[in-house]
């Protein structure tokens, strides 16, 4: 009988090893320069062989020392991960270079439909219609082909369909997350102000009032009744 073979080991991944002997924060930024949107901790912690505390604290070291050198960069937690992010001080130089002559921003009424999805969401279109006073139809599809809001369901009373923001809206706004936004409070005008400007030029009104539409029937009736009147008057005393 033939002796039995021992069995080999279990090859590891390739590449394991290599990637755990790597320096932490060289290997970071090496990935965070091609990522596509953020980096959550624990997938860099996954693709690194690393423990997730470990790379939580490379990444925020990391940010520490990007704002201390005054980089043209920085490292930003953002929608649950992590991403570089040029730095505002030098936007102006990004823009040119972005945009080199292109409008590539979005509209007033783009930007208030937005705002509104992102205070009520989830929201349906008819009621951001109501909000803005206008259609908002063509607006609402210009957000969805650009990433910034999606379909989150349906209305249950009516069946309509509900928007809201999406992660790259957090990431284009640099929030971590939707209670980041500013209050509305301290743009909004006092309440007092508010009822005065949407009474200001509009009459009372009382549900108990006569219709002024009747006064002035009853008024056009009396009136054609006296002409007749007198015009009988007159006849009778020719």
């Amino acid at each position: 009988m033939s002796e039995q073979q021992p069995s080999l080991p279990a090859e590891a991944p390739a590449g394991a090893s290599e990637l755990a002997e790597l320096d932490l924060k060289p290997a970071l930024e090496a990935v965070l320069m091609v990522v596509d949107e953020p980096a959550t901790e624990e997938h860099l912690a996954k693709i690194l062989d690393r423990p997730r505390r470990a790379v939580r604290g490379a990444l925020r070291e990391l940010a520490d020392e990007y704002t201390a050198q005054g980089r043209g960069f920085e490292l930003r937690l953002v929608a649950g991960g992590w991403r570089f992010y040029t730095s505002p001080a030098y936007s102006a130089a990004v823009e040119r270079f972005v945009l080199d002559g292109q409008q590539a921003r979005l509209t007033q009424a783009a930007l208030e439909t937005l705002a509104v999805v992102a205070y009520r969401q989830p929201v349906s279109r008819s009621r951001v219609s109501a909000v803005r006073g206008v259609n908002c139809d063509g607006v609402m599809r210009t957000l969805l082909q650009r990433g910034l809001v999606e379909e989150a369901g349906t209305e249950p009373e009516t069946g309509a369909i509900l928007y809201r923001t999406t992660n790259y809206f957090l990431e284009r706004m640099g929030l971590r997350g939707l209670d980041e936004l500013p209050e509305l409070a301290p743009f909004l005008p006092e309440a007092d102000a508010v009822e005065g400007e949407s009474q200001e030029g509009l009459p009372s009104f009382d549900p108990d009032a006569p219709d002024p539409q009747d006064d002035d029937n009853r008024a056009h009736d009396n009136q054609g009744h006296n002409q007749g009147h007198d015009s009988g008057h007159s006849q009778t005393e020719s």
